[in-house]
């Protein structure tokens, strides 16, 4: 449990409980909780409850995920390498399954890059029903809404100054910045996209997440070497 901690110290006791059921460890989470306090470890501090806004002049608000592929999202990440240099990431995720498909990072993002990133996700995973963005100029801009068109999805757009609308990306940046850059010096970009890869693969198949039962968003599927199929 010390060692789940000290690795990843912005969890709270749930997650590492979570960490240790999937490791093997037979333990709920009240007996975790009574070491953790015992050990004297960080209780994190509860969340203030937060009120909705719902709208009725048709806003993605109300637009909530049913399946995966129905919505997805993206969003823009600020940051710095050591040397001062700025750097952004682009952070797409499906919204049903909190996976997050993919994380660009460059010193420069623009609507050509969105374009590129999202082309890449449709070949593999196939085309969403909706995508959702922040009205920044780079979402918004007529290309990417005529491709977007073009493929057969729709396009959702947050109302301005409404983060809350975009709920899943804006959760999903704080985490990445909590849990990962803000306990990172990058020297340079190349291990900045190294490093923010590896955190997406860990996020995405170990990480428990707290709306899917403490399970991550996609975990690793092993196969067991008797089934395994003979090569002749």
């Amino acid at each position: 449990m010390i060692e789940l901690t000290r690795q990843y110290g912005r969890y709270g006791y749930r997650r590492i409980a979570a960490l240790l059921r999937d490791a093997g460890w037979q333990v709920n989470d009240k007996r975790v909780e009574r070491l953790w306090r015992r050990e004297g470890l960080k209780m994190p501090m509860k969340q203030p409850k937060k009120g909705r806004l719902w709208l009725h002049d048709g806003s993605c608000v109300r637009l909530r995920p049913e399946y995966r592929n129905h919505v997805w999202s993206y969003d823009f990440v600020h940051h710095r390498t050591d040397d001062g240099r700025a750097f952004r990431t682009l952070n797409i995720l499906d919204e049903h399954s909190r996976e997050c498909l993919a994380i660009r990072v460059k010193r420069k993002l623009n609507s050509n890059e969105v374009i590129d990133a999202l082309t890449d996700l449709f070949i593999l995973r196939g085309v969403p029903a909706y995508i959702k963005s922040d009205n920044g100029p780079e979402f918004i801009a007529e290309a990417v809404r005529n491709w977007i068109k073009a493929v057969g999805a729709k396009t959702a757009y947050i109302e301005p100054g409404s983060p809350w609308e975009n709920g899943y990306c804006e959760s999903f940046n704080g985490r990445m910045r909590d849990e990962l850059l803000n306990g990172e010096i990058f020297y340079s970009l190349r291990e900045a996209q190294i490093i923010i890869e590896r955190w997406r693969n860990h996020y995405n198949t170990k990480r428990p997440h707290s709306a899917l039962g403490y399970r991550p968003p996609a975990p690793e599927a092993i196969v067991p070497m008797d089934q395994r199929p003979i090569m002749h």
